[in-house]
């Protein structure tokens, strides 16, 4: 048997592997496509001003496509890892009211952080907790003890990138279920927080379009809608998803201190 035919110590072929990586690799590589074409200015405030007028008549005269499409692009956002997610949820709350644009981005942004923590779990397995030694299975061996207080903490908690957590639960071993429903759970306050903040930026983008249209009247090579997610992410804004961020390990620390008390008792 030559060298590249010869069985790794888990059982499955280089080749196996291999294809069963590339799923993975594919996605990967069309998101750094993406980002290297600049396809991240379609999903942005000054693209929104631009087509204003047609995407309202869409909404308009096609709601139930116009969600179901909203839908798809952001699902798709979310499982290519690419920038734009949370001014989706702005643009939803826009487009089709605090309600709908809600429902709508949550259901869309827990389908897509699905489908990548499906792809990445079966693509990498366990492979990248082996590769890093006894130290990371330990910490994945805990993360699976309370992997949904934990998810969920890291949901609530805007400090971490999204697809960093989608990848971290799918190489710690995460139960499908658990996952769905601790993501879900986990991005409805600020699903809900930045919804409702779109549905009220008729006027602000309304300045926007007037002083977008200046600015390129004045021949100006750099005309840009300035508003960004940042703008919106006040500091009691944070301060508050890490208090229910906060909440959501009450739990885990709960086990934590019981587990001396049963200790001292006899047996």
């Amino acid at each position: 048997m030559s060298v590249h035919d010869r069985m790794p110590e888990d059982g499955e072929r280089p080749a196996g592997r291999w294809r069963r990586r590339l799923p993975l690799i594919l996605v990967l590589a069309a998101s750094m496509l993406i980002v290297a074409l600049g396809g991240q200015r379609y999903v942005s405030f000054t693209a929104l001003v631009d087509h204003r007028s047609a995407i309202d008549a869409f909404v308009v005269h096609h709601p139930l496509a116009s969600v179901l499409a909203f839908v798809a692009v952001y699902a798709a956002i979310v499982a290519l890892s690419l920038p734009g997610a949370a001014a989706m949820t702005l643009i939803g709350g826009f487009l089709f009211g605090w309600p709908v644009g809600t429902a709508a981005s949550a259901f869309a942004a827990t389908t897509g952080a699905t489908l990548i923590f499906l792809l990445a779990r079966t693509s990498l397995g366990d492979d990248l907790v082996r590769a890093a030694g006894a130290g990371a299975a330990r910490l994945a061996a805990r993360f699976q003890q309370h992997a949904f207080s934990y998810l969920l903490f890291l949901r609530l908690v805007p400090a971490f990138p999204f697809w960093m957590v989608n990848l971290v639960a799918a190489i710690a071993g995460m139960r499908l279920p658990a996952y769905v429903a601790a993501t879900l759970l986990g991005i409805l306050p600020g699903t809900l927080v930045f919804a409702v903040i779109g549905s009220g930026l008729g006027e602000p983008l309304a300045d926007q379009s007037a002083a977008l249209h200046d600015c390129r009247a004045r021949g100006g090579s750099d005309c840009r809608v300035a508003l960004s997610v940042a703008d919106f992410l006040t500091p009691e804004l944070v301060g508050g998803f890490v208090a229910l961020g906060a909440l959501s390990l009450l739990p885990v620390l709960a086990r934590h201190v019981r587990r001396p008390d049963a200790a001292k008792r006899p047996t």
